[in-house]
Formats: structure tokens, sequence, C-alpha cells
């Protein structure tokens, strides 16, 4: 008994001199190299996860005096045990390590079975080496430990993206994994050229960010200044691709995307053959690209799936139906209020007709209509799918019923709130800008007619024309017509004629090999 307590007196004074030692230290705690004590680095790692439930510590050969103690520490919930127990705690039980082996050398090369390992040295690298599912091993007398891939985490499978479902083309989508992502696109671009450099952004999350580009494609210039901008992130956590989006956009306050987004494989890789850059973020489907072009916005994913007539045809009634989301309401009130001789004799006496009895003006008859519809947008999006989609149309139905034959809005109002919310449809990326400037032109048109809705939409025009993005312009006026220049903009050409990458994009203008997408 007396042996017991001296044994247990002395091992308490031990663990005393080192929390005195952890204490003493003068940087920050997570910053601070191992020891070449086992028991030293163990009480640092105790007191670096202290009162973290979920983290488990494991000692191997704690008793052996032929042989060294070795100590894991891993996060529950994180790790593949089979890999854990037969392919380290296992091999480690058995073999033999002396300690004038180098013995985190020797374990690594010749005893741990595991198909990822680094050597690490500092505990801000056990800290994100375990909190993203590695297994740090510490081996006694060798200030250097090492991070095993022991990684299983629990994953949503690959399936379509429910924003961007087409009726031909690829049916694969991007997931929450980061590897699981570059997977799908490392599988479709089989080439060296194809590089990935690894970031983390957040003092507090350190959430992974890769960044992909050909080496051959991209312009070197814009991947600096995208790496400056990245550098310069400041924020306790990055928890979706929006918060990179606003930080490094070229005009922090436009209602316009300054990147391109995208949960498709197919679509990524498009834009890489064309010279452009992704982001990827750990934890979200979406990735970035950029420069992004004015033009993107009217572009689909099908557009290079189905023939080239088609989709030129379509593509041109996307451009249309943003002028008319926008500018229709704004016209409407324009030849209402002020300018009735721009209307056909008939068509302006039935919409008085049908304005009589109505207490309100058509300028704020348009405000409270366009203001409903919105609502019942939102109210359809932020509900379960199949109760939106039945509250959107049954209120628009039931609502607009109502207000007509209670005489509180106009028939043809009706008709031009409809309108307005039906073209809106076309041009979902464009869903933010479309709600302020249908507002302004709207205001202004309220205010002075036509002469407002000119000015509102040459404002317009001259805020889209200033528009960048990485320095690269969102809508480039040469002043003369190239055909090469404009291949892929109003219209989709066919591919024997897109025989060049975009010249604004890509460093490399050589013709290109048949991959190209969304230029």
């Amino acid at each position: 008994m007396f042996q017991f307590f001296k044994k247990l007196r002395a091992k308490t004074k031990k663990n005393q001199a080192v929390e005195e030692k952890i204490g003493k230290w003068n940087e920050p705690f997570e910053s601070c190299k191992f020891s070449s004590s086992l028991d030293e680095n163990i009480a640092a790692i105790k007191k670096l996860f202290c009162d973290v439930d979920i983290v488990r510590y494991r000692m191997i050969n704690e008793e052996a005096k032929d042989s060294l103690r070795y100590f894991l520490v891993f996060f529950d919930g994180m790790v593949n045990g089979e890999i854990i127990n037969d392919n380290i705690v296992t091999p480690l039980m058995a073999m033999r390590v002396s300690a004038t082996d180098s013995p985190i050398d020797k374990l690594i090369d010749s005893v741990v079975q595991v198909g990822e390992s680094t050597k690490i040295d500092t505990f801000k690298q056990v800290i994100q080496s375990v909190t993203y599912g590695d297994t740090v091993l510490f081996a006694e007398g060798c200030n250097h430990a090492a991070a095993f891939n022991t990684k299983q985490f629990t994953l949503r499978s690959v399936s379509e993206p429910d924003n961007e479902k087409v009726l031909s083309g690829p049916r694969e989508g991007f997931t929450e994994s980061l590897m699981q992502n570059l997977s799908q696109i490392v599988r479709r671009v089989r080439t060296h050229e194809l590089k990935a450099r690894m970031l983390s952004l957040g003092k507090r999350t350190n959430t992974a960010v890769c960044v992909c580009y050909l080496d051959s494609l991209a312009d070197k210039s814009i991947l600096a200044e995208l790496f400056r901008r990245l550098d310069n992130i400041d924020i306790d956590g990055v928890l979706d691709e929006n918060y990179i989006t606003e930080l490094i956009r070229d005009h922090p306050y436009t209602p316009f995307r300054a990147t391109g987004y995208t949960e498709r494989p197919d679509v990524v890789i498009g834009k890489l053959l064309e010279g452009r850059i992704a982001i990827f973020v750990d934890g979200t489907p979406v990735v970035l690209t950029i420069p992004y072009l004015f033009i993107e916005n009217f572009q689909s994913n099908e557009d290079y799936y189905f023939n080239f007539y088609y989709t030129s045809f379509a593509r041109l009634l996307r451009i249309i139906a943003f002028l008319l989301t926008i500018a229709v309401p704004g016209l409407y009130i324009a030849v209402v209020a002020f300018h009735h001789e721009m209307a056909p004799l008939q068509l302006l006496l039935r919409i008085t007709l049908e304005r009589q009895g109505v207490p309100l003006p058509a300028a704020a008859e348009a405000v409270i209509m366009l203001g409903v519809f919105d609502i019942l947008r939102e109210t359809g999006v932020r509900m379960p799918s199949n109760i939106g989609q039945a509250l959107s149309i049954v209120g628009a139905l039931v609502i607009g019923q109502a207000a007509v034959e209670a005489s509180l809005v106009a028939a043809p109002m009706i008709i031009v709130v409809a309108a307005t919310g039906i073209t809106s449809l076309l041009v979902p990326k464009l869903n933010a800008p479309i709600i302020y400037w249908r507002i302004i032109l709207l205001v202004l048109s309220s205010a002075f007619g036509f002469f407002g809705l000119s000015v509102g939409l040459a404002l317009l025009l001259i805020h889209i024309n200033n528009l960048s993005s990485f320095g690269v312009e969102q809508i480039s006026l040469k002043g003369s017509f190239k055909f090469q220049d404009s291949k892929d903009i109003f219209i989709r050409a066919s591919w024997q004629t897109m025989r060049n990458r975009p010249e604004r994009l890509s460093r490399n203008k050589v013709r290109q090999t048949g991959g190209n997408a969304n230029g």
C-alpha cells in the first residue's frame, strides 16, 4: 500500500510539473511545437481538447518495458474504426520499435498500414487533422507525430441538382464533400495540366478551399489576383460559397453577380476548358467560376446538349424576357398615366373601361401587385415543395380574381404582373437585379413617364457596361463585329464554327478540342 501511494504521489508531481511547463508557454498554445516527452504531449493534447467529449484517446503499450509507448487521438463519428483497429492499433501492439530507430519515420514507413500519412510537429496541425477525420499518433521520445487518413463521414450521395435539372445531358451533381467534388472533375479531365491548390479560410472554421484551373489555359494574372483577394479575407468562418463571393467581387454593391456558380461538374469542366478558374468550398455543393461574363446570365446547361438552332432561339427568348420583366410595368404606367397616344385607340378604351371604379392610381396598383407577387413567390420557395407550389398557384388565382371582382385592381394590371412574373422565371440568375431595377424603372416611369423609363434603361446599360470580374469586362463593346467574338453570345453557333476560345478569358487562343461550354 505504501508503494502504491508513493507512485501515485510521484505521478501527481510529474503531472503538475508538466502543467506548469505548459502554462508558461508565451506563444499561442495551438502554434507550439511538440515536446520529446510523451507525457507532456498527452497533457497538452488533453488541455487543448478540454470539455470536448467526442474526442477519443488511446494508449498503447502503456506498461511495456521493452517497447515504446504510443498515444492515439481522434474524433468519434469522423473516423473508420476498422482502419484504426486493424491498420494502426494491431501493428503497433505486434511490432517492437526501439527509441533509436527514429520512431515516427519507422512507424510511417514499415509499421502502420494506412495509405495516406503526414508527419506533423505543431498542435495547430493536430487540430486541423483530427477535426477532419484523421488519427494522430504520438510516440515516446519523439518531438514529431504522424497523422493518418482514417476519414469516414456521413455524406449525401451524388444526385442531380434540383436547381439545375436538364432534359438531356449528365445527371451528376456536386455534394458537400470537397474531395468527392474534386474527384468528379479529375475523372473527366484526365490531364496533368489540371491543377488543384488547397488553402483554408476562416480564422475559426479553417474551411478547406480548392482553386482549380488548367495550367496552359488560365490567365496567370487573374490567378494571382484571385489568390491575393483570398489571402485578404479576414472572417471567423466560411460556411458557404457566398461568403467568398461577396468578399472577392470587383463591385461590392452591385446587384449583378461577379462570379459564376453551378452545382454541375460538366459546367465546371466547360469553364475550365475556356481558361477560367474554379473555386471549390468544403461543405457546399456550389462551385464558383471566374471571370464571369454578363452573357452567362442567359446561358443554360442544356444549350450545349441540344441542336444549336433550338438553343439559339431559346437564348434570344431569355434576353428578351429580361428586358420585358424589368420594363413592362414601367412601360404600362407610362402609357396609362402620361402617353395615351402611344397605345391603339381600341386598347386604350378597353384599359380605361376596366379602370373605372378602381380607387388607386395605376402606379400604386403596380407597386402593390408586384409586392404581393413577390410575397407569394417567396412563400412558395420557403414552404415544402408540394405545399409551396399549390400555395403559389392558388394564392395568385384567388387573390387576383378577388381583387378584380372587388374593383380594387384593374384586370390589365393583373395581366401585366403575370407577364412580368412569368418572364422573370426564364432568367433565375438575375432574380436580385430584376427586383431592384424593376422598382427603379417603375418609380421613374411613374414620375416622368416615358422619359423616366428611357433614363432608367440608359442608366442600367451604363451600369452593366461598367461591370467587371477580376479585371475582365463583363461586356466588351469593340465597335467592330467579328463572328468568333459573338459565336456564343446572343446565339450558340455550331461546333464546327466555334474554333477559338473566348479571347478575354484564356491566354491560349488556339483552336479548341471539343470541350467548350458557356463561352
